[in-house]
């Protein structure tokens, strides 16, 4: 069991910390996520039953794990607002950069993840899994527990959306102070 476990860690846990950095955008956060999707492959290793591959069934406990991580938030977030007022009354921002923008400074790469950012959740999934992890349809479709045609589509739109979303004119930044 300690070797499967260790064999499991080496193999998938910088593509497992890539996959649910892009979804939380949040080192840290990563990180500990990175950590209860380990525990609940411990947890549930012995059940698993082959029926995909091991690469296909710990995406996909990683994926449950973030995106029950992401509503909880969203739980906790929806709470806050109705205590402090109105959410246009408050200008919430993560303005953290990806690692790709301190590394590389090119700015088709910053557009691009900005872009991201915009589409919807199903479609940063799929466009993470299919470009970033490099998985198959195939095995989008097994981590997503979706149809091949459902990957097929989401992935068709999301690429749409980010043409679209990379073709908008870009206003300059400006910095505080500036103004």
């Amino acid at each position: 069991m300690e070797d499967a476990f260790e064999r499991l860690f080496e193999t998938y846990h910088q593509s497992l910390f890539q996959f649910i950095f892009y979804m939380v955008r949040h080192r840290e956060t990563a990180e500990e996520l990175v950590q209860e999707v380990y525990i609940k492959v411990l947890q549930s290793f012995e059940n698993f039953e082959g029926k995909s591959s091991e690469k296909t069934w710990i995406y996909s406990v990683a994926r449950h794990v973030t995106i029950d991580y992401i509503r909880k938030q969203n739980r906790k977030k929806r709470k806050w607002f109705g205590l402090v007022g109105s959410i246009d009354e408050i200008d919430i921002r993560d303005d953290a950069p990806l690692p790709e923008e301190i590394v590389t400074k090119r700015d088709e790469i910053r557009q691009i993840y900005k872009g991201l950012q915009k589409c919807t959740v199903d479609q940063q999934q799929v466009i993470v899994l299919r470009y970033i992890e490099a998985l198959s349809i195939y095995e989008t479709a097994e981590i997503l527990g979706w149809s091949e045609s459902k990957v097929k589509t989401t992935q068709h739109r999301a690429i749409k959306s980010l043409k679209d979303i990379l073709q908008q004119p870009r206003l300059p930044e400006v910095k505080e102070g500036q103004l």
